[in-house]
């Protein structure tokens, strides 16, 4: 009997490897194993006599070989191929007769009738009482879409799971009932557990939506709200680059009055006819950081309101040059007043956002304005330059450019590092 269960064991292994396709992913090699190894702990606890023991092992092996022509009718298949290697074995016809009939009787729509056929049924189904039935159900799960093209989500098969393990399914045989049905029941248990709290999730989702959406109808559009945070993110940034744009022509002016300083005007005593040029490029000089300075030095407010202020919502207090003078309590109060009314909110942004929008025009008008000052200025001055040194009978033009003279090289190099700006 061994020998026999060996070779049918070897065939089996062989045949699934070579013709069965990979898309089963569930009725392979694998399932088999499993069935066999539930149809000998059946057998252990059960009293069968050698052949019947034999007959169950030989169907358990061979019971899912007809997958290797196709899903349809596989039972029959199977039965005929687990025929066709018996009589090759010379195996007795009786027990060729009682393998092909174990094998007939796990169809699962049908009640097993005989002894075996209830142990091979309950062996083939083992795996509604083990630990590895959620691994099984996905690969079946996997399996049927890809062989039958039938797709279920994770929600509809957990729900044809409860629908087989509560209806379609049970257990027949004595050691299944008593060991793999508690298992099958917390199996069960675990279904119900997760579509209950996928209820109580939808249900959750759904009250989210519906207050959300309450919420949406009650407070002003999303869009409004978007609007204003741009708006005013847009204007911010537009007056920090305003304001470094100052500070550069700042920073330029200082150091060209600096260098002037403390090399120009040292020389106008020996060298007279560079006195206009130098006192027009120092002057354009200082009017560029004068309008650089205003452009960019803060406005004082009163930062005063009264209550009427509040009431009338003349105020706005998202803007702090109208509120730093007054006490805390008062500021509080008025506070609470303004987000006690949604229109009274928007109407201090839509003031917010409005009055930065002259600063930032006061700005740049000075800064464009500025910025034409230093362009001229330095055009000026250097049309001014040219012109002294050309008219300077003592010096000829050529002689200032090819032969350094005490303003182009002064006699000391300056330490650019060390002017202080």
């Amino acid at each position: 009997m061994d020998t026999l269960i060996a070779k049918a064991e070897k065939f089996v292994f062989d045949l699934l490897k070579k013709e069965l396709d990979q898309t089963y992913l569930y009725h392979n090699y694998k399932h088999t194993e499993r069935v066999l190894k539930s149809t000998r702990e059946i057998i252990e606890n059960t009293d069968l006599s050698k052949e019947e023991t034999e007959i169950l092992e030989l169907a358990a092996l061979f019971h899912d070989t007809g997958y290797i022509e196709g899903t349809d009718n596989h039972e029959e298949k199977s039965a005929e191929i687990a025929t066709k290697f018996l009589k090759e074995q010379d195996v007795d016809t009786t027990i060729i007769e009682s393998v092909a009939h174990c094998i007939m009787e796990t169809k699962f729509k049908e009640v097993p009738s005989t002894k075996l056929g209830k142990i091979i049924r309950d062996a083939d189904a083992s795996h509604f009482g083990k630990k590895y039935f959620s691994e099984a159900s996905e690969f079946l799960r996997k399996e049927l879409e890809l062989k039958q093209g039938k797709i279920y989500s994770p929600t509809e098969w957990r729900n044809e799971n409860i629908k087989v393990l509560t209806k379609k399914h049970q257990f027949y045989t004595d050691y299944a009932l008593k060991n793999w049905q508690p298992v099958k029941d917390d199996n069960l248990s675990k279904l119900f557990k997760a579509k209950k709290k996928q209820k109580k999730k939808f249900k959750k989702e759904e009250m989210k939506a519906k207050y959300k959406a309450q919420y949406k109808n009650e407070s002003p559009e999303r869009g409004v709200q978007t609007f204003y945070r741009v708006a005013l993110r847009n204007h911010i940034k537009l007056s920090d680059i305003a304001d470094t744009k100052a500070n550069i022509l700042l920073s330029v002016n200082a150091i060209i009055i600096s260098v002037v300083l403390a090399n120009l005007i040292s020389k106008l005593d020996t060298n007279p006819y560079l006195a206009w040029p130098t006192v027009i490029f120092t002057l354009f000089s200082v009017i560029s950081m004068i309008m650089s300075i205003i452009a960019t030095r803060p406005n004082v407010t009163s930062g005063e309101f009264t209550k009427e202020d509040v009431k009338n919502q003349k105020v706005n207090l998202s803007f702090f040059g109208n509120f730093h003078k007054m006490k805390l309590e008062e500021f509080e109060w008025a506070i609470q007043e303004m987000v006690n009314d949604k229109d009274y909110i928007y109407k201090a942004l839509t003031k917010d956002l409005y009055f930065l929008g002259k600063v930032l025009e006061r700005k740049y008008k000075l800064l464009r304005i500025t910025y034409t000052v230093f362009m001229i200025g330095i055009i000026v001055s250097l049309i001014a330059f040219g012109i002294a040194v050309k008219n300077n009978p003592g010096i000829d033009i050529e002689d200032v450019i090819d032969t350094p003279s005490s303003f182009i090289k002064p006699e000391k190099p300056i330490d650019y590092l060390a002017v202080k700006f």
